[in-house]
Order: C-alpha cells, then structure tokens, then sequence
C-alpha cells in the first residue's frame, strides 16, 4: 500500500505546471503581444507616411499640368504658392533649370505639407521653348 501512495503522489507532483512555468509563459506571450501591437503600430504610421507622399505627388503633376497648359517659358527662380488639396494646405514651389540646350528647359515642382518643410512629392519635366 505504501508503494501505492508512493506512486500516485509522484504522478500528482508531475503533472502539473508550476509557478515559475506560468509566469515564462505569461512573459513570453506578452512580449510577442508587444511586439506584434508594435509592428500595427509601424504599418498604420507607414500608412499615414505613404498617403501623404501620394497627395503631394498629385499636387505636383497637377501643377505641372497647368503649368504645361500655360504654354510659358519657366523662370529660373523659384515661384512659391499654397494649394489645397484633399482638406490640407499644401506648400508648393516651381522653378526652371538651364539645360545644355538653350532650347530646352527642366521644369521642377517640389510639394510639402509645412511652409519650409520637407519635399513629400517632386516632379520633373522638360519644356520645349515654342
């Protein structure tokens, strides 16, 4: 009988987790929580980035459309104006560059969400001279 009692005692002691078990696990499993709140966290910032670069990049081609549509000769200063464009005043600023050929002119339109800020979107494009 005492072998009984021996036996199911040792599989009683087995059998369960113990309190150091627990609290790794519980460690473990909120570090990969954190982790994974940290990774949505970085896609939805990424996100916010990406959309922002998109508008200001059609803020730029929008001004080069007019400015093509204008049929004019670009300066070779900057040109500074404030657009609005999906409920937020853009920043934009267009200048012309000397080619190598007088007949040539770049023509570049660079677009940021603050007055001195950053360039989100930049377009360049080559005029001809009529």
């Amino acid at each position: 009988m005492t072998k009984r009692l021996n036996n199911n005692y040792s599989l009683k002691h087995k059998s369960g987790m113990t309190l150091l078990e627990v609290m790794l696990a519980l460690v473990i499993l909120a570090t990969a929580g954190l982790a994974v709140m940290q990774a949505a966290s970085q896609s939805l910032n990424n996100q916010n980035y990406l959309q922002q670069k998109t508008f200001a990049t059609w803020v730029a081609s929008n001004k080069l459309a007019e400015l093509k549509l204008e049929d004019k000769w670009p300066g070779l200063a900057w040109v500074r104006e404030e657009v609005e464009f999906a409920g937020v005043k853009w920043y934009l600023r267009y200048e012309g560059v000397e080619t190598g050929n007088s007949s040539f002119r770049a023509l570049d339109v660079e677009v940021s969400d603050s007055k001195d800020g950053q360039a989100l979107g930049y377009i360049r494009t080559y005029v001809a001279k009529q």
